[in-house]
């Protein structure tokens, strides 16, 4: 006899083993090890958990503080609220954690820039003011999305992400990528991370790992912070890591996900978003770049936005009228704040991002 569901807190069952499995072999470096969630905002607070008491199974409990980003989403929990850096998000609950930011990489030269800018690198200096300011021995963890997707698809600059790599190397301080838009095949790779050429400490996945049709999400780890919590776990029947859901890896989201993945790496759609995105890339920019009201273009991999000019008093008001008519259209486009985000599929063949994008040029002439 089996079971419908039981809690993952004891026991397990295969296809969770199975998935870990799979996991495993798609991410870089050695992100060896899945803690499986049920959404991208548990996978941030996960991530956070376990930076924290990674340190104070190591014998530093000061590393509590977090450096979190300007324009980063992690998602709407308490953790992720706390160290993301889009601030119409934040002001609602005041401050929580410890938690410092990085300036965003959207520089005024960089706009309309095709792919990753060239100028920014020099933002990441900004973790080493931060680490003598209050000192290595009290910060815990970098957190960032490699490619900042909710604020409006922004990539990081050439070097950039290399720098924080160092930077936290040097001083001891965990780098976790919340790749739950960029994981798993938005930017032409598996994860961002291999995309980008830098391996974090911790990797945050949801949203494509069941493509969207169960919730779920995962948080990846390397083997030394997942040793580091079963060397001080106690007896075998303990608990290692005093976190978890009822419906983590639950059974139904399990079998959705390898399904998916199976689909991803079977069609090769990684390597076919990386073949198509300079088609994306050429098609959004001219397409509408110099439309009416439209102040900045970028892209990466299968995703793009638009920054468009404000109505006086009324930022959000312009993506809103854009998003509306391309409904009218027939298409789903995500507005937020003072910008439009695109994201085609995987699989969208070339005539389908024509007609996305011409729909959004006669949308932005509509209402010129």
């Amino acid at each position: 006899e089996t079971l419908d569901f039981a809690p993952p807190f004891q026991f397990g069952h295969p296809a969770a083993f199975q998935l870990a499995d799979k996991l495993k072999q798609l991410m870089p470096g050695d992100l060896n090890y899945a803690f499986f969630t049920n959404s991208g905002s548990e996978s941030a607070d996960t991530s956070l958990k376990m930076a924290r008491a990674y340190w104070r199974l190591k014998g530093q409990p000061a590393k509590t503080r977090f450096i979190g980003r300007q324009k980063g989403y992690h998602g709407v929990n308490y953790g992720g609220t706390a160290v993301g850096g889009i601030s119409a998000n934040r002001k609602p609950f005041g401050q929580s954690l410890e938690v410092d930011h990085l300036r965003h990489t959207m520089l005024p030269e960089n706009t309309f820039c095709r792919g990753m800018p060239e100028q920014g690198a020099h933002l990441a200096e900004e973790l080493a003011e931060l680490i003598t300011l209050h000192d290595a021995s009290t910060i815990a963890a970098v957190i960032v999305e490699p490619m900042a997707g909710s604020a409006g698809v922004i990539p990081p600059p050439v070097g950039y992400l290399q720098r924080l790599r160092e930077l936290c190397d040097a001083n001891d301080i965990l780098l976790i990528f919340d790749e739950v838009i960029t994981g798993l095949g938005r930017c032409g790779a598996y994860t961002g991370a291999e995309a980008f050429g830098v391996t974090p400490d911790i990797l945050n996945l949801a949203k494509q790992i069941t493509n969207g049709a169960v919730p779920m999400g995962a948080v990846m780890a390397t083997p030394e912070i997942y040793d580091t919590f079963m060397a001080h776990g106690g007896p075998d029947y303990a608990l290692e890591f005093a976190h978890g859901y009822t419906y983590s890896g639950h059974p139904v989201a399990c079998a959705a996900a390898l399904a998916a993945l199976e689909v991803l790496v079977r069609d090769q759609l990684p390597a076919r978003v990386a073949e198509e995105a300079p088609f994306w890339e050429t098609l959004l920019h001219e397409g509408v770049a110099e439309k009416p009201h439209v102040a900045d273009v970028r892209n990466y991999g299968f995703a793009g936005a638009l920054t468009l000019e404000a109505y006086p008093d009324e930022p959000m008001r312009r993506p809103y009228e854009v998003a509306m008519r391309m409904w009218e259209k027939g298409f789903l486009v995500r507005y937020g704040g003072d910008t439009i985000q695109l994201a085609p599929h995987f699989v969208m063949q070339r005539e389908q991002m024509t007609s996305l994008v011409e729909a959004l040029a006669d949308s932005l002439d509509e209402l010129a």
